[in-house]
């Protein structure tokens, strides 16, 4: 489906989902500002600052002259107790993954209305509708992003703008395999009984599911097709919320 030269910004590009939403999106014809704190990126912002979160809007209309889709993917995990749950660890996660999509929504909300069609996807998780132990931080965020779309679809339905939020299972990324240890520490386990026992527990269908697989949900959504999704969860989680 062709991005007919409309321009995207992908938060969190540097890998995983987010690399595969970018290289999905410039196949099909999008211009895209790919964001991240290190890697090779088209620019560094540090999403946890105002200052952040306004530039990487500023630099895809400089470089752009036009916002069409802001697709917030950044993020991290970390996995403790939460008499144990680290409070500056707290802060970040909800800085990057709950108050990142609320900043770049509202600077970049006068461009999406300008498009006629704006479009905010952003990346949640299954864990924006269920929840699992020793995640306090990224599962409150989740949730809150959920919050935060229907928000923004309500807002933004007389202008065109459509907002909402992809909700996969495990995806295999950095961020997944990064967790194992601090799983099988959290669980008292052998890391090599994390992958089955823990993460694709859950999963009816026992399987990662691939970051294109969520880079192709994106496009459609962002395509003539997927006008009638706003304002809700777009849930992709193997089964997880059947049970």
């Amino acid at each position: 489906m062709s991005g007919d030269g409309r321009a995207a910004l992908v938060t969190g590009a540097a890998s995983g989902i987010g690399a595969a939403i970018a290289t999905r999106l410039a196949d099909d014809g999008w211009q895209v500002l790919s964001v991240d704190l290190h890697g090779e990126v088209g620019f560094h912002a540090d999403l946890t600052t105002r200052a952040g979160n306004r530039d990487a809007v500023r630099a895809a209309l400089e470089r752009f002259g036009r916002l069409d889709a802001v697709i917030p993917n950044a993020g991290f995990q970390h996995v403790s107790p939460i008499e144990e749950f680290p409070e500056d660890r707290w802060d970040a996660i909800i800085a990057v993954l709950l108050t990142s999509p609320f900043l770049l929504a509202r600077y970049a909300w006068p461009h999406l209305r300008a498009s006629g069609a704006g479009r905010f996807v952003a990346i949640a998780s299954v864990h924006g509708l269920v929840a699992s132990p020793y995640k306090a931080a990224y599962v409150s965020a989740k949730h809150g992003v959920l919050g935060l779309v229907k928000t923004l679809a309500l807002e933004g339905a007389e202008h065109g703008i459509s907002a909402t939020a992809v909700c996969p299972a495990y995806v295999r990324t950095p961020l997944v395999e990064g967790q194992i240890a601090d799983q099988a520490k959290a669980h008292d386990m052998l890391e090599d009984r994390v992958l089955e026992e823990v993460v694709l527990a859950p999963h009816a269908v026992k399987r990662l599911i691939e970051p294109e697989e969520v880079a192709a949900t994106v496009a459609f959504l962002l395509g003539p097709e997927g006008r009638a999704f706003t304002g809700a969860p777009v849930v992709m989680d193997q089964g997880w919320t059947a049970r």
